[in-house]
């Protein structure tokens, strides 16, 4: 079985690390930095409960925020408030107003991608001899 990572720890085409090791305390981990993703903009953000970010918009590049623990509240120029805890998604488009504050007890830890130039569709391949795995939630999975 495989042990966590104290690094980040880099291979041949890849890089693993924990949050952890990309920080402490409130703020930035710089997840996109650190393990040398080339294609996306990744960060992880930790916020102390009644701190939050203030509006903020993009030129270009749409955003995805996964919340990984704790509870978020996300504002948007529209005025909507929704929160989210362990486990929430929210995309949001490059030019729509949003901030985020942390609304829980604890600290709430999010992970935000961002990125611009569109999907590329299903590329994966099975290195030759292996056979596809299905997973169970997946069509044609039983």
């Amino acid at each position: 079985m495989g042990h966590q990572p104290r690094g980040p720890v880099k291979g041949e085409g890849y890089a693993v690390a924990s949050l952890d090791d990309l920080g402490d305390g409130p703020g930035f981990r710089k997840i996109r930095r650190e393990l040398g993703v080339e294609e996306f903009g990744v960060n992880a953000i930790v916020m102390p409960p009644g701190i939050e970010s203030g509006f903020h918009f993009h030129d270009e590049q749409e955003e995805l925020y996964f919340v990984h623990s704790g509870t978020v509240e996300i504002e948007f120029g529209d005025g909507t408030t929704h929160r989210l805890g362990a486990g929430g998604l929210a995309r949001v488009a490059a030019p729509t107003h949003r901030k985020v504050k942390s609304v829980g007890e604890v600290d709430a830890v999010y992970v935000v991608v961002g990125a611009k130039g569109g999907y590329v569709g299903r590329d994966g391949n099975i290195r030759e001899g292996e056979e596809r795995v299905r997973q169970s939630g997946q069509p044609g999975a039983r």
